[in-house]
This record gives structure tokens, C-alpha cells and sequence, in this order.
């Protein structure tokens, strides 16, 4: 896209088509959450940015699961933003060039049709993002400002030609609508803080590179709608005290409210605290994706605290290895904690069958304890190995936990449906994790313990029993859910080391500072 503006079509989430089915949805897997009520936006936009070789024209593409209705007075949150940037080949030079003077010139593959040309900053492998864009929200003709920022996870590889792609997310704050009616959400400026990284995370810069965006004439900004519902709520209350009188300050009335961008709910990222005094102990935050085959549909994973046990770590030298390579071997302990206990948050999903009736329940997924070996400590189940072969070296991590599900609360169009205190599967079932990991332009692309990434499996969901209260609801239950659900894709954040005070990886009181995006 240059110079032109294509907008995504908005791919409404697949829905039940049983009362049951909805359970199904909601709890076929850990915490999983339905997306009936919401859909998914994506759309391209193209931005004029200010080099310091001159303007150049980047596409910036936006996605974001958007509600489908609020209520006046209740806020609206759109949630898994992501903003994606394709900056041009030619930029690349202005990106790596130190404005300090430690360039490194060193030559690199023109493009088809160009000449061979010469890039400073040879030492910048890969590019942390920043992105803030602003987003006018408006109602009636009454509107307010959102900042949306976003953060890549890890450093992206600079190409040797092409475009160079970044994708940075994050938590957006919430909007309250004042009365009924359509809640827009329109593009505006777009602000994009660029660090070059060596392949050690050091920055090969003096100072980022701050660029300045303004949106390209001529194409629709708008990003999403949702419609209000309800009637008008009481006057905002004014900071300055003015306006509330009667007759007074309209404008601020109906105007739209954003809230803070920290002041996240508690189940998207719940509390996450590691052992201080042991060094091989880390936490880090998961999220994800299931596909449930049977509804044709995708249930997602709420934020979850992973606790991460380091253990011991040893070289297999190529003498003694079936492939004649060197591994680097390591077996961990990972446990997920909520409250203590060896569960996944509860999740209350409240969801759409046939397409108008509403279905909720509560769905509680507990990890069962770790074997012990003789000494009385746990049986590891985090594999990793890393295959050292020089520039192909690549590797991978497989994580197994025994789970088990119980359904509570589980109501149709508000009747309660009596599934009594002990409806779960009948025995636990195996989620086996794998995340692979390769060596590449000197960054470590995908998944590794230590710093986070994508993990991917199946599951299937063993009988259920003990359901139902006066009547069995076993088989029913084991109809509509039990089986294999299909692919499943789950993202780890950067952990947290519960005994290093890093301002980059936790925060103050040594939680996890990322909070990652599911992604399909």
C-alpha cells in the first residue's frame, strides 16, 4: 500500500449453535473465555514520517478485538491492540545510523534495481519499538483523546533489504460513553520511538531514533465503532469544579471518558510474585488460543501467572550425541498460581447461543501436583535443548502439565442450569507444550524459557462425571465437550528473576512488567 488506504473487514467470532455448545466454547480448555460479543478490526493505514533523511511514507496496520455494544456509564474496553509497522528499505539507513558518530559502515544486498550501497550501524542486529497513536474518540459529536501504546516483545531483525516489519502491543485504557448511541474510534497522530539493539539487547545508538507521523491524505481513519446502549448517565464529575452547575458545561457532559492505561482489571493481569531469595526462580505472565473443533471456533486463555523453577543445566559434547552436534540441556520446573493454588484464574464467560441466547459459566482449571523423585523433589517437566551448531543453531522447549476441568455456575438465559459442586473430567488430561527457538541474523527468534514466545500443542478433554443435580448430566456433557479440541497457541511473556531488581523485565515489587497479547 502506498499512498492509498485498504481497511480490514471485521471477522466476527464463530458462535455456538446448542445451549451446551456454549459451554463447550467457554470451557473446553483452561480459563477459556468465548469471543461471542466481540469482533476483530484490522486495518491498514499509511503514515508520513520524518527521517532525519526527509519524509518517507510507512503503512501502519492496526488490529484489536472491539465489543460489540457497551452500556452508557460502563467502559468499553477493546483489548490484544496490536500495531504493525512496514518501514521502507531506504529507511533502514536513517534507522541505524548513529547520530553520535559511531557508525560501522558496512555493505549490504541492494535491493532488485539499485545500486550497492553501504549501511552505518553494521552493529545493529535487531530494532526495539515504542509506538503511541493517538485516537480521537467521539460520540454526538462530543470527543476525547486516547493514547494507544504499544511495545514490541524482543528486538526484530534488521533485514539486509526490504521492508523491515515491527509489532508492537500493549493495554489500551478503557472509554466510558456519557448516553446511548455510537462510540467511534478514529486514527490520529502516530508517535515511533526506534532503538537499534546489538545481538546482546545493547542499544547501537547514542540516542533512539523519535519519529514524528501524520496520517496520509485522502484515506477513512476510522478504526471501530461500538454501539451504546442505555440512558444518559449523571454529569461527569470536573476536575476544575466547573460545569456542574445547571445548564453548564455541555461539552464535558457527553463527552467520551478515557480511563488510565494502568488501571487494568485485575483478571488481565493478576498478581504474579516469585521467591526473592532463590536465583533460579522466575515468573512470567501466558495467554492464548485454542481452536475447539467441534464449534469451529477459537476459545481464548485469560492472563495467567506462570511460576518457573530453573534447574540444572548441562552440555552434551558431539562424541556423545546421535546427531554428532552439541546440546545445551536444561530441565526446569513451571507451575501455573493463582492465589497460591496450582490453578489458572477462573473465568466467567457470559456468551451467545444460536445467536441470541446469553450463556455463562464459570470454568476452574487446576494443574496436578508434580511427581517427586527420591529425594522429594519434582519430577522436572520443562525440557529444553538447544542444538550449538555456530550460525544454524536452533532448539527446542517442551513443557507437559496434567490438568483438570470443573464447570460451576452455568446459567441459560439467566436460569440456572444444576450442574452441582463437582462436574469436572473424570481424570486428568495432558496439554504438552512446544516452543521452538532458531539462531538467526545473530537473535534467537522464537521461544526460550528465559526470554518468552510463542508455544503450540492439541488437547484433548478426557469424560466428564459428577454433573448434574437430580438428573446426570455426564454424557451431556461429554457430548458437547469431550474431545480433541484442536491447535493450540500460547504466548509466554519475558519472566521476571524474583531476585534481580530489573526495571526492563518486573516491576517494583518484582512482578512481571509484560504483559503479553494472545495471538491465533
Amino acid at each position: 500500500m502506498r499512498g492509498t488506504s485498504r481497511r480490514g473487514r471485521g471477522r466476527a467470532a464463530a458462535r455456538g449453535g446448542a445451549v451446551l455448545a456454549g459451554v463447550l466454547m467457554a470451557g473446553m480448555i483452561p480459563g477459556a473465555q468465548a469471543s461471542a460479543g466481540n469482533r476483530e478490526i484490522d486495518v491498514e493505514l499509511a503514515y508520513a514520517c520524518a527521517f532525519p533523511s526527509g519524509e518517507r511514507e510507512i503503512e501502519a496496520r492496526v488490529s484489536a478485538v472491539v465489543p460489540e455494544r457497551g452500556q452508557a456509564g460502563e467502559a468499553v474496553q477493546l483489548s490484544e491492540v496490536k500495531t504493525e509497522l512496514a518501514l521502507p528499505a531506504d529507511a533502514v539507513a536513517d534507522l541505524v545510523k548513529d547520530p553520535g558518530g559511531n557508525d560501522s559502515p558496512a555493505p549490504v544486498e541492494p535491493t532488485a534495481g539499485a545500486e550497492s550501497t553501504t549501511v552505518p550501524g553494521a552493529g545493529s542486529k535487531g530494532v526495539v519499538a515504542e509506538t503511541r497513536l493517538s485516537v480521537d474518540v467521539a460520540q454526538e459529536g462530543h470527543s476525547a483523546e486516547a493514547v494507544w501504546i504499544g511495545n514490541t516483545q524482543g528486538p526484530s531483525a534488521v533485514p539486509g533489504k526490504g521492508d523491515l516489519t515491527l509489532a508492537a502491543s500493549g493495554a489500551v485504557p478503557s472509554v466510558t460513553a456519557a448516553a446511548s448511541g455510537g462510540l467511534t474510534f478514529t486514527a490520529g497522530q502516530l508517535a515511533v520511538k526506534l532503538t537499534p539493539v546489538s545481538a546482546d539487547g545493547a542499544p547501537t545508538r547514542s540516542s533512539p531514533l523519535d519519529l514524528t507521523c501524520t496520517p496520509v491524505a485522502d484515506q477513512d481513519l476510522l478504526l471501530a465503532s461500538v454501539n451504546i446502549g442505555g440512558e444518559e448517565t449523571a454529569p461527569w464529575p470536573s476536575e476544575t469544579g466547573e460545569g456542574q452547575g445547571e445548564g453548564g458545561g455541555e461539552s464535558d457532559l457527553a463527552a467520551p471518558r478515557v480511563g488510565a492505561r494502568d488501571a487494568a482489571p485485575a483478571a488481565e493481569a493478576p498478581e504474579c510474585l516469585g521467591d526473592p531469595e532463590n536465583e533460579s526462580h522466575l515468573v512470567a505472565y501466558i495467554t492464548g488460543y485454542a481452536n475447539v473443533t467441534k464449534l469451529k471456533g477459537a476459545a481464548k486463555f485469560p492472563v495467567a501467572c506462570a511460576k518457573i523453577l530453573q534447574g540444572p543445566q548441562g552440555i552434551v559434547p558431539p562424541e556423545e550425541s546421535p546427531d554428532g552436534l552439541a546440546h545445551l540441556i536444561q530441565d526446569s520446573t513451571a507451575m501455573v498460581d493463582h492465589l497460591g493454588r496450582p490453578q489458572l484464574p477462573p473465568a466467567t464467560t457470559t456468551f451467545l447461543t444460536f445467536g441470541f441466547m446469553p450463556t455463562t459459566a464459570t470454568m476452574e482449571m487446576t494443574q496436578q501436583p508434580l511427581e517427586k523423585d527420591a529425594d522429594g523433589l519434582p519430577i522436572y517437566n520443562v525440557h529444553s535443548d538447544l542444538t550449538l551448531n555456530g550460525l544454524d543453531t536452533f532448539g527446542s522447549t517442551v513443557i507437559t502439565m496434567d490438568l483438570s476441568l470443573r464447570l460451576r455456575d452455568v446459567k441459560v438465559n439467566g436460569v440456572a442450569l444444576e450442574v452441582g459442586p463437582n462436574c469436572r473430567t473424570s481424570k486428568p488430561f495432558r496439554l504438552t507444550l512446544l516452543g521452538k527457538v532458531f539462531f538467526k541474523d545473530f537473535i534467537f527468534t522464537g521461544y526460550t524459557l528465559t526470554g518468552g514466545g510463542p508455544l503450540t500443542s492439541s488437547v484433548t478433554v478426557p469424560p466428564f462425571s459428577g454433573c448434574g443435580v437430580g438428573e446426570d448430566l455426564d454424557d451431556l456433557f461429554t457430548t458437547s465437550i469431550s474431545g480433541k479440541s484442536g491447535y493450540v497457541k500460547q504466548i509466554q511473556g519475558p519472566p521476571c528473576a524474583a531476585m534481580v531488581n530489573d526495571e526492563t523485565l518486573c516491576t517494583a515489587d518484582r512482578q512481571p512488567l509484560n504483559v503479553p497479547v494472545a495471538e491465533r
